[in-house]
């Protein structure tokens, strides 16, 4: 008797950076009687903390010392503490509009810091030095009344952790032999027509005989999209789903849900099962909450878990949880964010 072989088993695991940050904002009063302070000289705003160390922001009214610097206006971010070594850190700055009271619009041409720099030894200041021309600022919302405000967002990098992780779903081996097997034992043609949306789809009458009573010919659908019926024909014949990417439609996330519904609807397990592997896969902090909350509907314990977990491990959790999404959770599945920060005391991680 030949061994019987094992399925492989498989694990997955995320590397999540521990960071800190913060905003501050820098008054600059008497905009106009700092001018001629020359070039390279900066005045500082107080001190403030993020990571553990203290940090202030450098304005040079006649910018940074060199000749290409000369019309422009300098800001950096400096690190005031230097006893803990070196420190990583990104910085982004911007100017308040002090009309709105709001920042500048992340699609302007704005000086931001994508990437951490390391701030260690005579090396404590990064910033822009060509942050704003001098000439552009007058006739701009950003100065008024001789008055500049600027903002500086900080991150402080302070190491990584690497969570387990149960996003990696393990799909069964397919089970497309008993599918064919079924439409070779009825040696039938396509023998009915299915209506669902305006569109007509052929099949073979076996495939719906737990829906219908065997002798009707043909069957409306309702409250199912078209595509995702004919998605749900294909798999019952091929057991398989196209690639994601594949798919013709304009938001293959959402089509994945619509699909995951029709597959509870009619018992194909496996099909519900592959939906919950593609959208565990999909988490990002605008979709989580709405995932999450199609899970706790489905009885999709395993992409629920995944969802948790994702939103624990995020250092997007803020903007998760102020998402309207996650006050429609609130209202429409208390159990569910229950069990969020059940978890959340559990594991420590807010």
């Amino acid at each position: 008797m030949a061994a019987s072989i094992r399925p492989r088993k498989r694990t997955a695991s995320r590397c999540v950076p521990e960071t800190d940050r913060c905003t501050h904002v820098f008054e600059i009063a008497g905009y106009s009687l700092l001018k001629g302070l020359g070039a390279g000289e900066c005045v500082r705003s107080a001190t403030f903390t993020v990571g553990g160390h203290d940090w202030c922001v450098q304005y040079c009214p006649d910018g940074e010392t060199g000749e290409e610097y000369k019309d422009y206006i300098s800001i950096y971010l400096e690190l005031v503490s230097q006893q803990h070594g070196e420190v990583r850190a990104a910085c982004s700055f911007r100017l308040i509009n002090q009309a709105t009271g709001l920042s500048e619009d992340e699609d302007e041409d704005v000086e931001v810091m994508a990437e951490p720099n390391m701030y260690r030894g005579e090396q404590t200041s990064w910033g822009c030095g060509k942050f704003k021309k001098k000439s552009w600022l007058p006739a701009s919302p950003y100065l008024r009344n001789d008055r500049l405000l600027i903002e500086c967002n900080v991150t402080v990098v302070m190491g990584t952790t690497t969570v387990s992780s149960k996003c990696d779903i393990q799909v069964p081996p397919s089970d497309l032999a008993d599918h064919l097997g079924r439409l070779l034992e009825t040696k039938q043609g396509q023998d009915v027509t299915f209506k669902v949306g305006g569109q007509v789809f052929h099949a073979h009458r076996i495939l719906y005989g737990p829906m219908e009573d065997s002798r009707t010919q043909s069957i409306t659908v309702e409250e199912i999209q078209p595509a995702v019926f004919e998605l749900l024909l294909q798999f019952i014949y091929t057991d398989s789903l196209p690639d994601v990417d594949d798919l013709d439609v304009d938001d293959a996330g959402e089509f994945i849900k619509h699909l995951l519904v029709a597959a509870d609807r009619y018992c194909m397990d496996r099909m519900k099962l592959i939906c919950v592997s593609i959208l565990s896969k999909r988490l990002d902090a605008e979709n989580v909450v709405n995932i999450l909350a199609l899970a706790d509907q489905y009885h999709c314990g395993s992409l629920k878990d995944a969802c948790i977990e994702f939103m624990l491990s995020s250092s997007s959790i803020d903007d998760v949880i102020a998402s309207k999404g996650y006050v429609d959770l609130k209202r429409a599945s208390p159990a569910a964010t229950v069990e969020i920060w059940e978890k959340a005391a559990k594991s420590r991680r807010i």
